[in-house]
């Protein structure tokens, strides 16, 4: 295992050097904060000194050689609109994404586990065909088009939810869940009802019906813990998707998570929290990638083996 571990980490540590120089480089091509921060009456030593202050006056390769001293020593330097520590800002805003990932990812769990495994107990009947049916559109469904949609629906039209911001009860939760819920929630109740009909059909769970156990237990206590390795890679990729893809949904509806703050940042070309956001982000993924591929060696002996060569 911790052979497989190591593996594991030098590969998935290779993405994110390359992140961290992506975005350095992608930031600066925004446009020269300068002109947004600057008035147009702004005299050239001004904007000289401006620069200089924040080190935009040197060459880029010597920006990108502090930038990376400045992230070994975990300073990701002072937001340009604030003036706040920009690693600070990043970590405010961090918590709020994590919350509505969670919460998106065990209703969305829960609820394809129960529906798909009822669906593949009985395949091709009307309930089986009527949940495919809908979790394949759930899964189709952009989340922009739905997160607008219930904007315009149950907060303009009807005026029954709030549109935007966390200061509430639990009715500010709705939209921004639902947006972030209907596809992972389709595509999980796929992949637990393909998983469940193979395992179903399983000779192990031939046995166990012919021992006489009961039919509850066969389906959720045999072939449901037979059936979640695909379920679990999955539900890791989707949950992987919600915290590096919930920058619409956050912008959409005034969340004050990573996702809105990152989309600030680019509009005020606030290189510093940008670049802080985005390391987080990519630290998060990498690590979660870690966590799942443990849990599948755990599950699956095989998979910690090493590829012949």
């Amino acid at each position: 295992m911790i052979t497989f571990l190591r593996r594991r980490v030098v590969s998935s540590a290779i993405p994110l050097v390359f992140v961290v120089l992506g975005v350095f480089v992608l930031a600066r091509l925004t446009g020269d904060p300068v002109n947004l921060y600057l008035p147009l009456s702004a005299t050239a030593e001004q904007r000289a000194e401006f620069a200089a202050a924040h080190g935009f006056d040197q060459p880029i390769l010597s920006q990108l050689w502090d930038y990376l001293g400045q992230v070994v020593r975990l300073d990701f330097g002072e937001s340009l609109r604030t003036g706040q520590p920009a690693g600070e800002m990043v970590l405010t805003a961090y918590p709020a994404t994590l919350q509505l990932a969670a919460v998106t990812m065990l209703i969305a769990i829960a609820g394809a586990v129960l529906i798909g495994s009822l669906a593949a107990y009985r395949p091709n009947s009307l309930a089986d065909r009527t949940s495919s049916f809908l979790s394949m559109t759930a899964a189709s469904i952009p989340d922009f088009w739905f997160a607008i949609m219930g904007v315009l629906v149950f907060g303009v039209s009807l005026g029954l939810l709030p549109t935007s911001g966390v200061d509430g009860g639990f009715e500010v939760w709705i939209l921004p869940v639902a947006t972030l819920l209907i596809r992972p929630f389709g595509v999980l109740v796929q992949v637990v009802r393909g998983s469940m009909v193979g395992a179903l059909s399983a000779p192990y769970v031939k046995v166990a019906r012919s021992k006489g156990a009961s039919e509850k237990r066969v389906v959720f206590g045999h072939a449901l813990r037979n059936a979640t390795t695909p379920v679990l890679t999955v539900a890791g990729d989707l949950t992987i998707g919600l915290v590096n893809g919930a920058v619409v949904v956050e912008t959409i509806f005034g969340w004050p998570g990573i996702g809105k703050l990152m989309i600030d940042s680019i509009l005020q070309r606030d290189f510093a929290v940008l670049q802080a956001a985005v390391l987080l982000t990519a630290v998060t993924i990498f690590l979660l990638n870690i966590v799942i591929d443990v849990c599948h060696a755990l599950i699956d002996a095989r998979v910690r083996q090493p590829v012949a060569a």
